[in-house]
């Protein structure tokens, strides 16, 4: 049975940080908010920010996690994010921010651009209420609330390390038993069975395309990771398989 132990990470800007989850799980939102650290022990859904008395919705799956430690990670909508977050009492930080660079259609770039300014590198007061989270800093407010993992199986994962440009992309079937998707070039096609916490992934079958070299080392480097048996743990958004050869594969949920 799939067992899902997540833990929270807050996210800024344009910042993409790692989030930690217990292995092969899928429990949605457990964990308490921390005092000490605002936002840390939780996932958090972007659900809109405030400007200037104008609100502005976010687009599916935008999202913040923030660790103990302090890594920042998550999704503006399209392009995800990571950053340093650095606590003082009942304000955070993110700094350091750093994110992908997709192209996406005008509204959601339009809020990622928001989202960033009201998150990145300002000092942000946080007013924490169960299960919202209000972050203020000196351009604007963003709402948040909490909100459930993703699934493993039936949700698209788009790759983000290797770094794949969001070429890369793996869905797992339930019924079919299956994963199937894009290496970065060719399709991908192969048996997936999930239990006890791990994926035994079968001899893929793939197309024969060639592509730029980046492109070709990228899929040699996903298929690494999914030979044999693979541990995954899932934290909100972000899908972490890691094989028993030592490769390693990061994944968000698509919107």
């Amino acid at each position: 049975m799939d067992r899902h132990k997540q833990r929270i990470t807050l996210t800024a800007a344009a910042v993409l940080v790692p989030l930690v989850a217990a292995c092969g799980s899928e429990k949605a939102g457990s964990g308490s908010v921390g005092a000490e650290k605002p936002l840390t022990g939780a996932v958090w859904s972007v659900d809109s920010v405030t400007v200037d008395g104008t609100t502005h919705r976010s687009p599916a799956d935008a999202h913040l996690t923030v660790t103990d430690d302090g890594r920042a990670e998550g999704s503006y909508g399209c392009n995800t994010f990571s950053a340093k977050a650095t606590f003082d009492g009942s304000t955070v930080r993110l700094g350091d921010a750093t994110s992908t660079d997709m192209a996406c259609d005008k509204k959601p770039m339009a809020f990622e651009r928001v989202l960033a300014a009201a998150l990145t590198d300002a000092e942000l007061g946080t007013d924490v209420k169960s299960d919202r989270v209000d972050l203020t800093g000196d351009h604007g407010t963003v709402h948040l609330s909490r909100s459930p993992d993703a699934k493993l199986r039936g949700t698209k994962w788009i790759v983000t390390s290797p770094d794949a440009k969001g070429e890369a992309h793996l869905t797992f079937d339930a019924k079919k038993s299956t994963v199937t998707g894009r290496l970065g070039c060719n399709h991908v096609n192969a048996k997936a069975t999930v239990r006890d916490g791990r994926i035994t992934v079968g001899a893929p079958t793939t197309t024969r395309m060639m592509c730029e070299d980046s492109l070709m080392d990228t899929e040699r480097a996903v298929l690494r990771a999914l030979k044999g048996p693979v541990e995954y743990r899932i934290d909100h958004h972000t899908l972490t398989l890691t094989s028993e050869n030592g490769a390693s594969l990061r994944a968000v949920a698509a919107p």
